[in-house]
């Protein structure tokens, strides 16, 4: 029986079929995502703009990319997700309309399984690229992880469980995304993080807890776990009051007790 994993997987190798390969010369200069987490005295606030997903539906379609982005910004997100997707109701329009708006890192969330989507994606603006661990065997993910560096760009590896973290970190993950949510099922278990979270914490990658944050609760639990950063799409998405929402998710790392 297919899962809603398989059934994105297939629909996007019938949409990048005719994409074309590009070529973008040198190296652009890129937002490092990374050195932010270096220097960073609090949680970083990965900022998602998401219309919709499949588990959800409709979220929010009456939001404009490149406003929505620049309110992430002034607000203190670290760097900005942007959902390409049509299964999200995202385009790469959506990531070129928020890097002509903000100067942060941005994240080209998508389903990639080819070279040419990661070039896309840099030429478009994009300084890192959403590598999901489950859809790649070892070698696979090993040659794109190096492809997005080789372009100047920086992988955030996404991973569900220990398999899929064993395949992440012997590709050289650096950056490591660890998903609540199962995207076979698409349910959401927030004990992920914290079961996963010691062992990416011990490799020496930085962390990032995905899905399911709601709460200052929630984001505090995925900080005792270990995650030097969130990221949330859906939350600020359909958020009354966003200015509010981003002071409750603001943890200063001294609060934390880090593993």
């Amino acid at each position: 029986m297919q899962t809603i994993l398989d059934k994105i997987i297939a629909k996007k190798r019938e949409d990048i079929r005719d994409l074309s390969e590009i070529a973008i010369g040198l190296p652009q200069k890129k937002h490092s995502f990374i050195e932010k987490l270096k220097n960073a005295s609090e949680l970083c606030i990965i900022s998602e703009f998401k219309r919709a997903s499949p588990s959800k539906g409709l979220i929010n379609d009456s939001l404009q990319p490149a406003k929505q982005a620049a309110m992430y910004a002034e607000y203190g997100a670290s760097a900005i997700s942007v959902l390409t997707d049509s299964h999200f109701k995202g385009t790469m329009d959506d990531l070129k309309e928020v890097r002509s708006a903000v100067g942060l890192p941005i994240l080209c969330k998508d389903f990639i399984i080819e070279r040419k989507q990661i070039t896309h994606a840099s030429a478009a603006g994009a300084d890192l690229v959403l590598l999901i661990a489950s859809v790649h065997d070892q070698h696979s993910l090993k040659e794109l992880h190096e492809y997005s560096k080789e372009l100047g760009m920086e992988a955030l590896v996404e991973v569900h469980d220990e398999a899929d973290l064993e395949k992440a970190l012997s590709a050289g993950a650096e950056l490591v995304g660890i998903n609540n949510r199962d995207l076979k099922t698409f349910e959401v278990k927030l004990d992920t993080t914290e079961k996963l979270g010691p062992i990416v914490r011990k490799s020496g990658a930085f962390l990032i807890s995905e899905s399911g944050l709601k709460t200052r609760e929630d984001v505090m639990r995925a900080a005792h776990s270990g995650a030097n950063g969130i990221l949330v799409g859906e939350s600020f998405m359909a958020a009354a009051d966003l200015h509010q929402l981003f002071r409750d998710f603001k943890v200063p790392l001294t609060a934390v007790k880090q593993l």
